[in-house]
């Protein structure tokens, strides 16, 4: 169906159907919040789970993820020192068609919904944010092409989450199609066989497993979960905190986050954090903050009450406790981005251990330190537990500086939660101070490559 010299056969699946009759905005994307901790109105990675192994010869271009289970590693990992020949065809096609990004894209979904106007229908009526996410899922791929372990677990997450936007194994094959035809057009200055035939090749093994992950899951979760709102509490002008009733068990890990979807925007889903670790009524509670523009955001602050029904996502989200080790815990959260924070003390205290916790809990002004009151009870409870304050416009000192004022963090794990400009400064002043990449988590990876990170 190519415009050009190769077909592509559809991908074979383990089951007859992985659909649902939900829609969403999924294709090839990196849900990155934005790129923050999902503690807002942000997109993010997909789940790892469990699923089957892939080729051992994998070169996969999309973008790499933290590890979903400990032992974790930062999202930045050395590149391998030899790049395969289609790592290095399809890095050559992004450069190519970075400056103008915006056409490639805008051409992709023009030919996606003129050949297949059948699948307009799973994707929501705006597209300016979907636009956005294929690039910089292409920008994150070209970028970690090689890296096959990581990879393959991105992709594992993807196929799993992509059951909530309706997906099928016969639907792959079209956005193939018009994701290497948009390539073609606007690459016509290097494109050639060879290069089609990377991409070909790439894509083809991208969507086999993601159609196998999702197979695999669909045998023992649900694509998505209802959840009643049992609980609104409006902590700030704009921050609310949202406590919710799965409609059936929803298991996750302190420090994850879940994908949401309300009634009043359908195939919208922003990520939002757990803010406690799992509990034995089974209730949920996200912080969440309205942003300008924030669909998703705006509705669950302004719009939500008690008894609205939304839609939830598998969890996802590597940013988890390893409790096969004593290491003490270094934890940066900066607004909503204190939620997971919150529910990692939770964990530690639930296994009964020991562990010194140390939580630096940034916001530009007191009014912005909505859950200081519930981590100062946890400090008093906890005498392991030590939560200090940073707040911008009193010490004219932003949170990741103000870490290096204490220590020595050597033996510490380190996590971060909040914008993507924290955590890229963050990342950098935990690195500056001796703390190896390895030992420094979070999820927040799309915008800390697009910034070179």
């Amino acid at each position: 169906m190519f415009e050009a010299r190769h077909t592509m056969d559809a991908p074979t699946t383990a089951s007859a159907d992985n659909g649902t009759s939900g829609g969403g905005s999924g294709w090839f994307t990196p849900h990155g919040q934005p790129a923050t901790h999902p503690s807002g109105e942000q997109e993010a990675p997909e789940p790892a789970k469990e699923a089957a192994a892939p080729p051992a010869d994998l070169r996969i271009p999309v973008q790499r993820p933290a590890p979903s289970a400990p032992p974790q590693q930062s999202p930045v990992q050395a590149q391998t020192p030899q790049a395969s020949p289609d790592a290095v065809l399809i890095r050559r096609t992004m450069t190519e068609v970075a400056p103008i990004a915006d056409k490639v894209t805008s051409y992709f979904y023009a030919l996606l919904f003129v050949r297949h106007p059948d699948l307009r229908s799973l994707f929501p009526a705006a597209m300016d944010t979907q636009r956005d996410r294929l690039l910089k899922a292409l920008l994150t791929a070209a970028e970690h092409i090689d890296n096959t372990e990581v990879l393959v677990a991105y992709l594992q997450n993807l196929g799993r989450g992509h059951r909530k936007y309706g997906t099928r194994p016969e639907h792959y094959p079209a956005v193939g199609e018009c994701l290497i035809g948009a390539l073609h057009k606007y690459a016509a200055g290097i494109w050639d066989a060879e290069t089609e035939a990377a991409w070909v090749r790439a894509y083809t093994t991208i969507s086999q497993v993601m159609i196998d992950a999702a197979a695999v899951d669909e045998l023992r979760a649900p694509a998505w979960w209802y959840a009643e709102i049992v609980a609104h509490d409006l902590r700030t002008s704009d921050v609310a905190v949202v406590t919710v009733r799965p409609d059936q068990p929803y298991p996750f890990l302190a420090g994850q986050y879940a994908s949401v979807e309300t009634p009043w925007w359908p195939r919208i889903w922003r990520h939002y954090s757990f803010a406690s670790a799992p509990r034995s009524d089974g209730l949920l509670t996200f912080h969440v903050k309205a942003v300008p523009a924030g669909w998703v955001s705006n509705a669950l602050v302004h719009r939500a009450r008690p008894g609205d029904i939304i839609r939830l996502g598998p969890s996802a989200g590597s940013m988890t406790v390893d409790h096969t080790t004593d290491s003490g815990l270094l934890c940066l959260g900066g607004g909503t981005g204190i939620a997971p924070i919150k529910a990692l003390v939770e964990d530690v205290a639930e296994h009964g251990e020991r562990r010194p916790v140390e939580v630096f809990y940034g916001a530009r002004t007191d009014h912005d330190l909505y859950d200081i009151d519930t981590m100062l009870r946890l400090q008093q409870t906890h005498p392991w537990l030590s939560v200090r304050a940073v707040i911008d416009q009193q010490a004219n000192l932003q949170l990741p500086d103000a870490i290096r004022q204490y220590g020595p963090w050597h033996e510490f794990d380190a996590y971060l939660s909040g914008p993507p400009g924290m955590i890229r400064k963050g990342v950098d002043a935990l690195r500056n101070i001796g703390i190896p990449s390895a030992r420094i988590r979070h999820d927040s990876v799309e915008e800390l490559v697009a910034a070179g990170d």
